[in-house]
């Protein structure tokens, strides 16, 4: 092995520590995932595992799916009054990208199992909302914005980083590849093809609103502290890129629109390093 050979190996094995300390609690003693090809619900050639498989743009799109969740007042809700969201940010969205694992690579039985366990946590996250109006997590129309923001985000986001021309046909796959998932879950008319997913947003479009608690999470989620100080910058990379990746009326929404200003750098950014860990996980 030649001198550069051995700085780029030791280069890919500090990359790959790094991302796997970040989602996986190794305190816990979790592990990543393994991919079972034979076993799972999708397989190898599927859309799905192509766009679940790369850590830079499930990230940006992960966080714009919360930046979305979160303006739907029952979906906040759900998390204010019954998660350690606040006090536990970097596990909840280590468990998100569990479950999207798990359901995406691991076997079927894997897949249930993580499945049946959320489901029996919704049943018991219920409450009313400051207006007197009642919220359970498990409502199919709920559970409906929380799936087609998270779609939509992830599939946006690899569109953007790493396959700009994906063609309609292989966007419309995704969905309904991703769609099984969201019934297992028991959300009923997922939407299975860009326009569906379109299509429901709008129609979700006027029950979502801002208020001091949206404020504060929001606020909450692009402040949170890096885990490290290595992972900072890409932290802030990737913060800024999922503010980017959000619809100009959802940024308008956070009071985000200022954001894009720093757009092309973001944009540039992001690329780079997902670029550089694609590299590494090759």
């Amino acid at each position: 092995m030649s001198p550069a050979d051995g700085i780029a190996k030791r280069l890919r094995g500090a990359l790959i520590g790094q991302v796997r300390a970040v989602f996986n609690d190794q305190a816990r003693g979790e592990k990543p995932v393994q991919r079972k090809p034979d076993e799972s619900l999708f397989g190898p050639k599927s859309v799905v595992w192509r766009v679940h498989g790369d850590v830079t743009t499930m990230m940006v799109g992960g966080v714009t799916a919360l930046l979305l969740q979160m303006l739907h007042p029952a979906v906040l809700a759900g998390v204010w009054d019954h998660s350690t969201f606040r006090g536990d940010m970097l596990g909840r969205l280590r468990r998100t990208a569990r479950f999207i694992a798990v359901t995406t690579y691991g076997s079927a039985a894997e897949a249930q199992e993580i499945i049946d366990k959320v489901r029996d946590v919704h049943t018991r996250v219920k409450g009313v909302l400051p207006d007197g109006t009642p919220y359970a997590a498990d409502d199919p129309h709920l559970l409906a914005w929380v799936h087609v923001t998270e779609a939509v985000s992830f599939l946006d986001a690899w569109i953007r980083y790493a396959e700009p021309d994906m063609s309609l046909a292989d966007q419309d796959s995704y969905f309904a590849d991703f769609a099984r998932i969201a019934e297992a879950l028991g959300t009923v008319d997922v939407p299975r093809s860009r326009a569906e997913a379109n299509a429901l947003i709008a129609r979700m479009r006027p029950e979502l609103v801002v208020d001091a608690r949206t404020r504060e999470v929001a606020r909450m989620v692009l402040d949170q502290p890096a885990p490290s100080v290595a992972v900072k910058p890409f932290q802030a990379l990737t913060f800024g890129a999922a503010v980017d990746l959000l619809p100009g009326w959802a940024r308008t929404m956070h009071g985000l629109s200022g954001a894009g200003l720093a757009t092309p750098a973001v944009r540039i950014g992001t690329r780079g390093v997902a670029s550089t860990l694609r590299w590494a996980f090759r």
